[in-house]
């Protein structure tokens, strides 16, 4: 059962970690009203984002924990997760970037703001697109050290009726 759950909650702690961020920096910036309206404006984006973020995190801890295959190597998993997951924070950052543009000036970082603004839905596209790439990455990790382990053996029944 054990094997089921620690994927189950890794999923579950990857898309809703990424689902705070996003909700948290609309909120900080502008209000509950309005990162509500702005998930509606963008769920066809922020929602496949959230879910895949998820999925990848559920697969790495397949691998990670060898819950289903004993792998004798993760991989670059760990490594396409940390990309994977730090693009997908610049894209929720660049989602949400330019309502805080009242502080940004004085970080220095008004340029950035305008640039991650201009190219919101790209960024969105390509964390997306990183994202489906390290899941295939770790099914393809997994599928073969999964024919690493030969083929199956069909067991012979104790009592063989004839």
């Amino acid at each position: 059962m054990k094997r089921y759950l620690i994927p189950l909650a890794a999923f579950l702690l990857g898309s809703s970690l990424m689902a705070g961020l996003y909700f948290g920096i609309l909120t900080w910036a502008q209000g509950w009203e309005y990162a509500s309206k702005q998930f509606l404006l963008n769920r066809w984006y922020v929602l496949p984002i959230f879910v895949s973020l998820g999925i990848q995190a559920a697969l790495y801890s397949i691998l990670r924990f060898r819950l289903f295959i004993p792998t004798s190597s993760t991989g670059h998993t760990g490594a396409m997760m940390g990309t994977n997951s730090g693009t997908s924070v610049t894209a929720m950052v660049a989602c949400c970037l330019h309502h805080v543009t009242d502080v940004l000036p004085i970080l220095g970082l008004s340029a950035a703001a305008t640039y991650l603004t201009r190219y919101q839905r790209p960024f969105m596209l390509v964390s997306l697109g990183l994202n489906i790439i390290g899941i295939i990455v770790m099914l393809v990790v997994l599928y073969r050290e999964r024919q690493k382990l030969g083929p199956v053996q069909k067991l012979q029944p104790v009592l063989e009726t004839e």
